[in-house]
């Protein structure tokens, strides 16, 4: 800053020394520090503010700055940077006189990262309030019929023959399986969302194996179910995600579309691949591009068939967790078909063909 008075007079040493001290406190300082003159034009930055800019002083001085000042202000801008980043910046401004002209002085500090953390930290406590306000709404329903199912069966008065009583159980234990598949899904949802990144334990997983051991658990739906899986198919997955991702894909299936429920399963350069096909409708398609978007249900199947829209949401957050990827292939004709592609595990052997499987 130019001083007041030449410097071989008191009064300019006075003033040389005053904008001595001033160049140290801006250029010590951890804030960004730029003085603007009364017509906005950047006078003076400290080394602080070269980086917020990620321009050098030489290019800024003489400069527009580009904010609104306003002396006493405290408020937020917004930087765009020379390759076209962006950063938060809080800015403080202060005003004092330079030769009589006005002078204001802007502390910057960069806010760029917490204000990122406020914002995912906005959003993990919204998905929370939508995933509590799903919960319940989900798990009324169920609860209700099975609380009056169990009001008839402890009712003395009523008399119940053999095969109505054994239908009721039956009632409450299919609500029993529904509330037991939406805390599961409810509770993984939790989980990717806690975990945020990779899956920590991946192994090596026989392909086959894992999809009959599954198939096998589809409550006499599997003589509906086709396989058919390359020999010696090993995946790298965490095996309980994998079984997850196939087990949705499967539920999905049945609950959306019609058998037979095709499952197949083979190599491609490095990866394993597995389909599960159906025989249903299909997806609308104008619904695809949110198939596998968290909560989404297409419009009018909520009317008869009950979900959460979470499975297809996990599939695919699981599978990129794992290194792989998930996606729906829409068909000429009836059905839908989905993706799963993970990664093979090293050592995984050649097959000479497809291993077919009747369950």
């Amino acid at each position: 800053m130019r001083a007041e008075g030449e410097p071989g007079t008191g009064a300019g040493r006075e003033a040389a020394r005053r904008d001595g001290i001033s160049e140290v406190v801006v250029s010590a300082s951890a804030d960004g520090v730029v003085a603007v003159d009364g017509r906005g034009v950047i006078k003076l930055c400290n080394p602080a503010a070269e980086s917020l800019f990620a321009r050098p002083a030489g290019e800024l001085v003489g400069t527009p700055f580009g904010f609104p000042i306003v002396a006493g202000a405290s408020t937020t801008i917004d930087l765009v940077l020379p390759g076209g980043g962006r950063r938060v910046v809080e800015m403080r401004v202060s005003a004092t006189t330079l030769d009589g002209a006005p002078l204001y002085v802007a502390a910057l500090r960069d806010v760029t990262r917490s204000r990122h953390a406020e914002r995912e930290m906005e959003a993990a406590l919204e998905r929370q309030s939508v995933l509590v306000a799903m919960a319940a709404h989900e798990l009324h329903s169920p609860l209700a019929t099975i609380s009056v199912l169990v009001g008839v069966l402890r009712d003395r008065l009523t008399a119940l023959a053999e095969d109505r009583r054994a239908e009721i159980v039956d009632r409450i234990a299919d609500r029993t399986a529904r509330l037991q598949g939406l805390v599961k899904k409810l509770l993984v949802a939790s989980r990717i969302d806690a975990r945020g990144g990779a899956s920590a334990s991946l192994e090596r997983v026989p392909v086959l194996a894992l999809v009959v051991e599954l198939v096998g658990e589809q409550d006499g739906r599997a003589g509906d179910v086709r396989l058919s899986c390359e020999p010696g198919l090993v995946a790298l997955a965490d095996r309980q995600e994998f079984s997850v991702m196939v087990g949705n894909y499967l539920e999905n299936a049945f609950a959306y579309g019609r058998p037979p429920v095709e499952v197949s399963a083979s190599r491609r350069a490095g990866w394993v691949l597995l389909r599960v096909r159906d025989h249903g409708p299909g997806v609308p398609g104008a619904f695809v591009p949110r198939l596998f978007d968290r909560f989404a249900r297409e419009p009018g199947v909520e009317r008869v068939t009950e979900g959460t829209g979470l499975g297809l949401w996990i599939v695919r957050r699981l599978a990129r967790a794992n290194g792989g990827d998930a996606w729906y292939e829409a068909r000429d004709g009836d059905g839908a078909r989905f993706h799963l592609r993970l990664r093979r595990a090293p050592g995984d052997p050649g097959g000479r063909g497809p291993e077919p499987v009747r369950p």
